[in-house]
């Protein structure tokens, strides 16, 4: 059997593939979606940075690098591909506070980010089978396609690593 294609996401990346594929990320503040259909073996994974778009401008094309967006591409390849929402396994990562100290607007994107994205997916007919997010450190998340198998590595924080 030959080896998985590779596909690493960074910030803001959206791929949807069919098995024979391998989805990874790495992870901070930013969320990852994965989802698979475990009938059809497609599926694919988001790596957000933010909420929503600034402005709610709609007139430009979806971008990965919101939730909202992210989710709508998961959506609309859902429906291009003849499948409904509810056959997809579904998994969330990530939304790690890797700035503890930092208020303003930026404070608390990390928790903002996993929110809007669980309760989008619920919105859009989603059910998520499993949730890793908050915390502090980092992910690296891999999902295999031909079998729908996740995995998560978490890694420290430097603030942990360096008192450990």
């Amino acid at each position: 059997m030959p080896e998985p294609a590779d596909l690493h996401l960074n910030p803001g990346d959206f791929r949807f593939a069919a098995g024979g594929t391998r989805l990874h990320t790495l992870l901070g503040s930013c969320v990852a979606i994965t989802l698979w259909h475990p009938g059809r073996l497609i599926g694919g994974m988001c790596h957000y940075l933010l909420p929503s778009r600034p402005g709610r401008d709609r007139s430009r094309h979806l971008d990965g690098r919101y939730a909202d967006d992210a989710v709508a591409l998961f959506h609309h390849e859902v429906r291009r591909h003849g499948t409904h929402p509810d056959e997809y396994v579904v998994k969330v990562f990530g939304g790690a506070d890797q700035f503890p100290d930092i208020s303003g607007p930026l404070g608390g994107v990390a928790g903002r980010n996993a929110a809007v994205g669980l309760e989008l997916l619920r919105y859009h007919g989603f059910r998520v089978s499993a949730c890793e997010v908050g915390g502090r450190g980092s992910r690296r998340i891999v999902l295999e396609l031909a079998t729908g198998h996740v995995w998560l590595r978490s890694l420290q924080s430097l603030d942990e690593r360096a008192t450990a």
